[in-house]
């Protein structure tokens, strides 16, 4: 692990020790929990956002294949 110093309110301070005590964990483990979810909801935000861009790309393409008759050719008979 590296050690990182990092300033907080008063306030903060004293809901987190607060949390800790509650909880059994020391402080800095509920720092770096805390860090961990908002790492991974910054990942998911970006993840739907890139979704979201790709939407529909192939949209107006003209250099493509008909899939629809292609795909048809692998259904079966009903």
């Amino acid at each position: 692990m590296i050690r990182t110093q990092i300033y907080l309110t008063e306030d903060q301070r004293n809901e987190l020790a607060t949390i800790a005590k509650l909880s059994g964990k020391k402080q800095s483990k509920l720092i770096r929990e805390a860090i961990d979810r908002l790492i991974d909801q910054a990942g998911k935000s970006h993840r739907d956002a890139v979704l979201r861009e790709s939407a529909g790309i192939w949209r107006n393409r003209t250099d493509l294949p008909d899939f629809k008759a292609i795909r048809s050719e692998w259904d079966r008979d009903s």
